[in-house]
């Protein structure tokens, strides 16, 4: 029987704007094996879950359960848990790192302040200081949620472990399985899909350089997904990559079209007609269903540079 992923790839679905939503990503290291609903369904204590779930919500902050590629059987609970927080806003976009001796700290965090771009609670909570080392790679490989998570997100995490490329993590969702392997790249919160190690590394390079790799990119997190396809449109217009060059400035009309403006540091913006179609035809969405589906796709139908007025006199 074919895998969701396996089927997606060969009907050749798109996969910009499909990244997932958040502004501010904070990343707690939790060993051991998860569950599909990792925060309450893991090592970590289940009522701590439930607690960050409701502290998060509105916020625009989305908590993930992280740790070290390799297997998974219960070491027991590390003495000192690695925390990170990110936020993706382009021209404020931060990554700042800390050690939790007890998890419950996270909830003296100010996420209101956090999803804002605000760190200074967490590094009043945590101790925390910008991360000097390089970008984070997390991979997606909780198999309880989706098994191509699983039989493809290790491999790779494993791989890339191998090669010592720095900062790799396994992570607990990133969502959309079907374009497993799924990554998510921090501080810039760029997402990528059916990814292979080779291409992660050309990733990281960019970051590294603070450029996007538009070439297997689902969007960024900083974006809903009608501004996530908009962006890479324009990316690929007029061969901006420079991370911090473009924003989305606003968003109107509803699905199934919107128009997004895009606006570039320089001044410059962008009218971007975005409509949501249907991919054909209908496919299993997740292997954990026989249902098939016919998932939502942002098609970008036209890119307009917008002119400035001159000014009279």
């Amino acid at each position: 029987m074919s895998t969701c992923s396996t089927v997606s790839q060969e009907l050749d679905e798109p996969i910009a704007g499909t990244a997932a939503t958040a502004r501010t990503w904070l990343l707690l290291e939790q060993p051991g094996p998860w569950g599909a609903r990792a925060l309450t369904s893991s090592h970590l204590n289940p009522a701590l879950g439930r607690a960050l779930e409701a502290a998060a919500k509105g916020t625009g902050v989305r908590i993930a359960l992280i740790r070290r590629p390799g297997r998974h059987a219960d070491c027991g609970t590390p003495a000192a848990r690695q925390v990170y927080a990110a936020h993706t806003d382009p021209g404020n976009a931060w990554l700042h790192s800390a050690t939790a001796d007890d998890p419950r700290a996270l909830l003296d965090l100010d996420f209101a302040a956090l999803g804002r771009g605000e760190h200074q609670s967490f590094d009043a909570a945590l101790g925390a200081r910008p991360h000097t080392g390089g970008p984070l790679a997390l991979v997606c490989t909780n198999g309880k949620r989706d098994r191509c998570c699983a039989l493809l997100g290790r491999p790779l995490a494993a791989e890339l472990a191998a090669s010592e490329v720095e900062g790799v993590w396994e992570v607990t969702h990133l969502g959309g399985h079907r374009f497993s392997p799924t990554l998510l790249v921090l501080p810039y919160g760029y997402a990528y899909g059916r990814a292979e190690a080779h291409a992660v590394k050309e990733v990281l390079h960019g970051v590294r350089e603070g450029r996007v790799v538009v070439e297997g990119c689902r969007g960024s997190s900083a974006w809903e997904r009608p501004g996530q396809a908009a962006e890479l449109a324009v990316r690929t217009t007029v061969g901006e990559y420079a991370a911090d060059a473009l924003r989305v400035e606003a968003t109107s009309g509803s699905a199934p079209r919107w128009q997004v403006t895009v606006a570039h540091a320089d001044g410059r913006r962008w009218s971007v007609e975005v409509a949501q179609g249907a991919s054909l035809p209908p496919r299993p969405e997740s292997c954990g269903t026989s249902i098939l589906g016919s998932p939502a796709r942002m098609e970008v139908r036209a890119v307009h540079e917008l002119r400035a007025t001159a000014l009279a006199g």
